[in-house]
C-alpha cells in the first residue's frame, strides 16, 4: 500500500487548502473573502491542502475553468469536522467490512474522501498520495459560513514558480514551494480516511 499521509501548511489555529476557480467565481470569492453567488453551495466542492497537487490538476493555472488559485485558510476544527464525517471515494476492503457497508456510510456522509498521487515540480507521479476532500450538503455549508479564516489569490505566485520551471531553475522553485508539513489526526480519525 503506498503511504497516505496529510501533509499541509497549518499552525495551531489553521490549515492551508487550494481550490482553481474561473474568473466569475475566483474575484467576486476574494472580495467577499467566502463563496458568493455564482458558487453553488448545492455542488460538491474539492478542497486539497497539497499545492502542488493543485498545480498538477489546474496546469499550473492555465487549464480552462481553473485559471486563478484561491489559497484559503480555514479552521482545523473545521478540517478536523470534515475527516471525521468522511467516507472514502471508493470501497477499501482494509476500511470497510463490506461493500453495502461502504455504500451506507457514503450515502450518509457529506464528505468523500480520495487519495491519487502526490506530484513534484515537474508534476509527475511520486510514490506517496496527497489526500483530495470533497464537501457536499452540509459540508459545504459549513466551509462556506463557519470555517474560511481567510483567502489569498496565489495565481501570479503559482505562475512565478511555473515559469521557474519551465527555465529549469528548479532549485530555486522548490525555495519558493509552501512549506507542507506531515499533519496528525488522531487514531479513530486516520482509520476513518484510510491514513497509514
Amino acid at each position: 500500500m503506498k503511504e497516505r499521509v496529510i501533509r499541509a501548511e497549518y499552525d495551531d489555529q489553521t490549515i492551508t487548502v487550494y481550490q482553481a476557480y474561473r474568473k466569475e467565481i475566483a474575484i467576486p470569492t476574494i472580495e467577499n473573502q467566502t463563496f458568493v453567488s455564482p458558487f453553488k453551495t448545492t455542488r460538491m466542492t474539492w478542497i486539497k491542502p497539497s499545492f502542488l497537487w493543485m498545480m498538477y490538476r489546474s496546469g499550473w493555472a492555465q487549464k480552462e475553468g481553473q485559471e486563478y488559485i484561491l489559497k484559503i485558510k480555514i479552521k482545523r476544527e473545521g478540517f478536523e469536522w470534515a475527516l471525521q464525517n468522511s467516507c472514502l471515494s471508493h470501497f477499501t476492503k482494509d476500511i470497510y467490512s463490506s461493500v453495502e457497508e461502504w455504500r451506507t456510510i457514503k450515502d450518509n456522509s457529506p464528505v468523500r474522501i480520495q487519495w491519487d498521487p502526490e506530484r513534484d515540480l515537474l508534476l509527475n507521479p511520486l510514490n506517496h498520495r496527497a489526500i483530495q476532500i470533497g464537501l457536499s450538503g452540509i459540508a459545504v455549508e459549513k466551509y462556506v459560513n463557519d470555517w474560511i479564516v481567510s483567502i489569498e489569490d496565489i495565481t501570479a505566485y503559482s505562475k512565478k514558480i511555473h515559469q521557474l520551471v519551465i527555465n529549469d531553475n528548479l532549485e530555486k522553485a522548490k525555495s519558493m514551494l509552501p512549506i507542507e508539513e506531515t499533519y496528525f489526526s488522531n487514531y479513530t480519525v486516520n482509520n476513518i480516511i484510510g491514513a497509514t
